[in-house]
């Protein structure tokens, strides 16, 4: 239940900060950086009588089908709350602040920082498993099935919508728009990327118990232990290998400092963990 909540908590920051990239910089000035939104505002440019907000329902209504069929019942189950949270988000804010012009006149300084905030949330969001609705979904598709990196995915996905937003809103738009969608991707790797960032411990040592009980117990992590020799003294060694959170390797360093001062310890950053207690991401 906790890691449940936990994951519903960062969903809804996630589609939070979303929906304030989105409706602050990127709505206002016409900007259809890819995506479902991007899209049903090209169509509802061309066929009045169809709303932004029926638009978002149906194209996502049929993505999920193919989300349930594709990816599981639990990131369909996860991403209908996102995306009702996305455009409940928006249509909050949009109501709170109707008629919301452009922040600044400088469309580039929208598209920079319209990018930067909502490609952090939906970062959050997709590293959940989940999906804020839209296009999104198809790259986290291709993503499973042929391994080409989620940010990639969004940029060949979305290139299409450009095209037509620069068709609809004339070249300088469409071109933004592109702009933004490479962005959108390059941000998106990078962060998720970050977010998956764990230490790999190698720590040689002469009194294993000690740092092995502090793995187990107080970080609640596997360790393995393989027996060495010096080189230079001969003696017999231990080498103890972890795998854990930047936050638990501060802690570990500190008892190893403290408890066995004489320990070699050398640690490495590694982007992709699969095993018992690690998310495959």
């Amino acid at each position: 239940m906790n890691k449940k909540l936990k994951e519903y908590l960062i969903i809804t920051l996630g589609f939070i900060i979303v929906a304030l990239g989105l409706t602050v910089f990127l709505i206002p000035s016409n900007l259809a950086v890819g995506g479902v939104t991007g899209l049903s505002l090209i169509i509802h440019t061309h066929f009045n009588f169809l709303s932004v907000g029926f638009l978002l329902i149906l194209i996502n209504s049929i993505l999920f089908i193919i989300a349930f069929f594709t990816l599981g019942p639990a990131f369909g189950a996860k991403s209908i709350y996102a995306s009702l949270g996305l455009s409940g988000a928006i249509w909050f804010i949009q109501r709170l602040f109707p008629g919301m012009k452009p922040l600044t006149d400088d469309l580039f300084i929208n598209l920079v920082f319209g990018m930067l905030v909502s490609s952090t949330g939906m970062s959050l969001v997709l590293y959940q498993n989940a999906s804020t609705g839209g296009t999104d979904i198809l790259a986290k598709i291709l993503n499973k099935f042929l391994h080409v990196p989620i940010g990639r995915s969004l940029l060949f996905v979305d290139f299409f919508i450009t095209i037509l937003a620069g068709l609809t809103f004339g070249p300088r738009l469409g071109l933004y728009a592109l702009l933004g969608v490479i962005m959108n991707g390059m941000i998106i790797d990078n962060m998720i990327a970050g977010l998956g960032t764990k230490i790999n411990v190698h720590i040689v040592c002469t009194h294993p118990e000690i740092i092995r009980d502090f793995i187990t117990r107080n970080l609640l992590r596997g360790a393995t232990l393989y027996k060495a020799e010096g080189a230079y003294t001969k003696e017999a060694k231990t080498v103890i290998v972890a795998v854990m959170s930047k936050r638990e390797f501060i802690r570990l360093k500190k008892h190893v400092e403290l408890n066995e001062p004489s320990a070699f310890v050398t640690a490495n950053v590694v982007h992709t963990v699969m095993g018992q207690g690690f998310l495959s991401n």
